[in-house]
């Protein structure tokens, strides 16, 4: 794609097309293999971040902080809780103060699935980038964490 672009325009500098281009590419792929343990375990992965978001910060959260937490919509975390809800995995508990208000916890279900499943899926996941040098990993990780940051402090900027 990159040299039919320099093709018909040798003069532009197609190196941003060839990071967003990849990092697009890989993102598809990895949804097509749909983390086949979460998969297995009757889970999607924004269902899995969300019980993920529950059991790493150890206490309640209401849907607008998982929402933030997981860098999805209100509607989609809604939608969600109410499967995870219907599950038995997370529970809702009214807040004394103001019934508009729901905090949301695991059940003890949704805190064995999570703690069950989360090292199959590391290992999946080691597996997935086991083509990559230790190092290189790093230094991924570390160019990604990078351009997240940008990112979330430039991107609503450029839109406009």
């Amino acid at each position: 794609m990159v040299r039919q672009w320099q093709a018909v325009h040798p003069g532009l500098d197609t190196g941003p097309m060839e990071i967003i281009g990849r990092i697009n590419r890989c993102a598809a792929l990895l949804q097509q293999a749909e983390d086949a343990p979460l998969r297995r375990a009757g889970l999607s992965r924004p269902e899995f971040d969300l019980l993920g978001a529950l059991r790493r910060t150890g206490h309640e959260l209401t849907p607008g902080e998982l929402a933030r937490e997981t860098f999805s919509s209100g509607a989609a975390v809604t939608k969600r809780l109410k499967q995870l809800t219907e599950r038995g995995l997370v529970e809702r508990r009214g807040d004394t103060r103001d019934r508009r208000v729901v905090h949301l916890r695991l059940t003890d279900a949704g805190r064995d699935l999570v703690d069950g499943i989360l090292p199959v899926q590391l290992a999946y996941e080691t597996a997935v980038l086991s083509g990559i040098e230790g190092s290189a990993q790093g230094e991924l990780a570390s160019s990604l964490g990078e351009l997240l940051s940008q990112l979330e402090g430039r991107l609503g900027a450029l839109r406009a």
